[in-house]
C-alpha cells in the first residue's frame, strides 16, 4: 500500500490552484470497486482555502475509528462542501466498474451546491467541462481528495451496516462485501441476492452454478 511520505504538503494542489485565481477546487474519490456487492460511492469536495485538519490522508490509511473522527469534522463544518454520488450493482453490471465510478464522480461534482472550478481526481480523469487533473495516490496527495475518501468510505460502510442488519449471515459488517473467503462460502449457502454485481467472479460463477444445478434437477 502506498504510504503518504511524512513531510507531504497535503495543500500543494489545492494551493497551487488557488495561487492562479482559482477559488473553487474539488476534491473526488470513490469507494467500492472491489467488492462483489453494493454501490460504488463517490464524493466531491470543496474545501475552504489552506484548510488544516492534522492527519487527514487516504481513507484506507486510517483506521475506522479516525475516518469517523474526520467524517464528522467534514460533514458538520459549514465551510465544506460536499455532494455523495453512487451507480447501482445494477449500473455497474452494465457498464463496468471503471465507468460506473466516473459517473457516479460526476454525479457528485454536478450535486454540489457551487460549481467547481478545477477538480482534482484520484487516477481518474473525467469527460466534464470543468478542468480536471487526476493524481496517482492523489487521496495521500491532496487534502481534498483525501477528505472525498474518507466521506466516500464512511458513507458506503454505513450502507454496509444497514446491509448487516437485515442479512447477518453475510457479515457484511465485517466485510463490507468484499470477495473474502468468509463471504464467498457464505454466497454460496445461502445464494445471490439482487444487489450483488452479477459480472463480478466469483458472482458470476457462482450464478452459473446454480443454474447448472437446477437444470441438473
Amino acid at each position: 500500500m502506498f504510504k503518504t511520505p511524512k513531510d507531504t504538503d497535503m495543500n500543494k494542489y489545492e494551493n497551487e490552484l488557488h495561487s492562479k485565481g482559482i477559488k473553487y477546487v474539488c476534491g473526488v474519490d470513490e469507494v467500492g470497486r472491489g467488492p462483489l456487492c453494493g454501490p460504488v460511492v463517490t464524493c466531491a469536495v470543496i474545501l475552504p482555502e489552506n484548510y488544516d485538519l492534522p492527519g487527514l490522508t487516504d481513507s484506507k490509511q486510517l483506521s475506522e475509528k479516525k475516518r469517523n473522527k474526520y467524517y464528522e469534522i467534514l460533514i458538520h463544518d459549514p465551510n465544506v462542501i460536499y455532494a455523495i454520488g453512487e451507480d447501482s450493482p445494477k449500473r455497474i453490471d452494465e457498464i463496468n466498474i471503471r465507468e460506473a465510478s466516473k459517473e457516479a464522480m460526476i454525479k457528485a461534482i454536478n450535486s454540489l451546491s457551487i460549481k467547481p472550478e478545477h477538480v482534482l481526481v484520484d487516477a481518474m480523469n473525467l469527460d466534464i467541462d470543468i478542468p480536471n487533473t487526476a493524481i496517482i495516490h492523489g487521496d495521500a496527495l491532496s487534502i481534498s481528495i483525501a477528505a472525498a475518501s474518507v466521506i466516500a468510505k464512511v458513507t458506503r460502510d454505513n450502507m454496509m451496516y444497514e446491509l448487516d442488519k437485515k442479512y447477518p449471515e453475510y457479515d457484511y459488517k465485517k466485510n463490507k462485501g468484499y470477495p473474502t473467503k468468509e463471504h464467498i462460502e457464505a454466497i454460496k449457502k445461502y445464494g445471490v441476492k439482487d444487489f450483488y454485481r452479477f459480472t463480478f467472479s466469483p458472482v458470476s460463477e457462482i450464478i452459473k452454478q446454480i443454474d447448472e444445478g437446477n437444470q441438473d434437477r
